[in-house]
């Protein structure tokens, strides 16, 4: 096990250069991390998960057409002085909110669409040479206590990288990164080997990685001496696996719920759920699906 980390996770890198295609043609104009659950956009779930985690510095990898994003997070006076004036006090509170006072945004562009090691890559410079945190906003991942925030204690006992993990059925785990931890059922447990998208006959187990990491910085040199992996991509399990015979990696079953917002099934069901969990949509939500089923 590596030394027990004594400096904090500072930073979060948010991939988020794809073209959405699951989406078109909503994604033809609009990021598909704008896409809305409820009343938030996507990616403002995964940065308000980074905040309570402790993160300020939030770096953006982009791509064309994503300025919605840079914009979401800017202050938008025009708005702002009509609430203002209008006495919408909560509504101005809540645009205000989005991004806080003591968060720092930053935009680095990714001019290839070369896979998400590179994507990862990008955001070399301004990570520099301490562990971060990257988060796929796709996935939309709750819990009583933060996923995020969950990795950033395993990170501070163990010292090492931290990989948010969950259990898939055996034929699905062609769909992901999946790991081998030479059969450990702790919650916590290293890392030995690890492969992307396998056969299910072929995969060392059916503990995948879900779109959570606080990363080495050891990552980027790793990241950029292996061959192009899967689809022909600079994959980033590739540059993960090759930190494993040098440094502390660890698989974390997290607590929680995860939501594949980047297709149409786990869109909807994400919806629905946060829906649900509104106190203010709750009753409504619950009495359509009641008429929808009791027909």
């Amino acid at each position: 096990m590596s030394a027990p980390s004594t400096k904090p996770i500072r930073k979060a890198v948010f991939p988020v250069a794809g073209m959405g295609t699951r989406f078109l043609p909503a994604t033809k104009a609009i990021p598909k991390e704008m896409l809305p659950i409820v009343d938030r956009p996507l990616i403002q779930y995964a940065v308000e998960e980074a905040y309570a985690a402790g993160i300020r510095e939030m770096i953006f990898v982009t791509g064309r057409h994503k300025r919605a994003i840079e914009d979401h997070f800017d202050t938008a006076f025009e708005l702002e002085h009509e609430l203002e004036q209008a006495n919408k006090h909560k509504m101005l509170e809540m645009v205000r909110s989005v991004k806080p006072a003591d968060m720092q945004c930053i935009f680095v562009r990714q001019p290839q669409a070369l896979g998400l090691g590179h994507a990862i890559c990008c955001a070399e410079a301004l990570v520099g040479d301490e562990f971060f945190a990257v988060l796929l906003a796709d996935d939309l991942m709750v819990g009583a206590k933060p996923i995020l925030q969950q990795m950033v204690e395993v990170h501070e006992r163990t010292g090492g990288s931290v990989l948010a993990t969950q259990d898939v059925p055996k034929a699905h785990t062609f769909r992901y990164g999946i790991l081998d931890v030479k059969g450990n059922k702790e919650q916590t447990a290293q890392i030995y080997g690890m492969v992307e998208k396998p056969d299910p006959e072929e995969a060392p187990s059916t503990l995948a990685v879900a779109g959570r990491y606080i990363l080495s910085p050891s990552v980027f040199g790793k990241i950029r001496t292996q061959p192009r992996g899967a689809g022909g991509e600079i994959q980033l399990t590739d540059g993960i696996a090759a930190l494993l015979s040098e440094e502390g990696v660890y698989s974390h079953r997290y607590d929680g719920r995860r939501y594949d917002c980047g297709s149409k099934e786990g869109y909807i069901q994400a919806t629905i759920d946060m829906a649900l969990e509104r106190d203010d949509l709750k009753d409504a939500a619950k009495a359509h699906l009641d008429k929808i089923y009791n027909k």
